[in-house]
């Protein structure tokens, strides 16, 4: 990656890391949405340099917070999330390589689902999932994360629902995003796919990360949380519309 695509990408990684720190997701689809619009690197390397990203956002994050973790909804979820994460790095090895028109119409399609989930604004429930309805939920985040390392949509989706306050919600996504890019990341060096040019990507980002986690934990917005989801995914839906129109 040049320094003409570094300087963009550090931009965008900044806003995504600050955004997800604020919401509890969004890091990966901000990030691999416009990197994907703006065509600084291929789908699949930005995929990896999000896993990588998410080493150093989730911890610094989660910091003195463990105890307003959901550790059912975690354990179930990422009951069914495992098997899945495993099936979607298959699949998007297979994708990457013949159909990468359809890979960009399936990555417009996932920014677009998430940026709609949270418009709707969908009122809690009067009470909380079965355990299987939170396991399904985790395996359609693993195929989204095995393939763009976006497991956002489902699990937000599923989570925001919940009679829950909004800062268990929001730490719970970001402990389980850690955990499936830690899983996702031993995937891919075990089929030997990460390259150095990933690595010294993704160690670059990682003081960018670091800031602006801090900055969203200390400075959140001024105003509400729901005013932010809105902003950031008014604009994931027009990136993910225009990725949609291309492909």
């Amino acid at each position: 990656m040049t320094i003409e695509q570094l300087l963009p990408f550090l931009l965008i990684v900044a806003f995504g890391t600050y955004v997800q720190t604020v919401t509890g997701f969004a890091l990966g689809m901000i990030v691999l949405g416009c990197v994907a619009q703006l065509g600084l690197a291929s789908v699949t390397f930005t995929s990896v340099i999000i896993s990588l990203l998410m080493l150093a956002n989730g911890p610094i994050a989660l910091r003195g917070n463990l105890q307003h973790l959901d550790h059912k909804a975690m354990l179930w979820s990422l009951t069914g999330l495992f098997p899945a994460l495993v099936a979607g790095v298959l699949l998007l090895n297979y994708l990457s390589s013949d159909f990468t028109q359809m890979l960009q119409w399936l990555l417009g399609a996932t920014i677009i689902t998430g940026g709609l989930f949270i418009m709707l604004k969908p009122e809690p429930l009067p009470q909380r999932s079965s355990h299987r309805s939170f396991a399904i939920a985790g395996a359609a985040a693993g195929i989204f994360g095995g393939l763009f390392s976006i497991a956002g949509p489902p699990l937000v989706y599923q989570l925001y629902r919940q009679p829950l306050s909004l800062q268990t919600i929001r730490l719970s996504l970001l402990a389980m995003f850690l955990v499936m890019n830690i899983i996702r990341l031993l995937v891919l060096g075990v089929q030997g796919l990460l390259t150095l040019e990933m690595l010294w990507t993704g160690l670059i980002c990682i003081p960018v990360v670091a800031a602006f986690t801090l900055i969203g934990k200390r400075y959140p917005p001024p105003f509400s949380d729901t005013t932010m989801r809105r902003l950031a995914f008014a604009l994931l839906i027009i990136i993910g519309i225009s990725l949609v129109i291309s492909a």
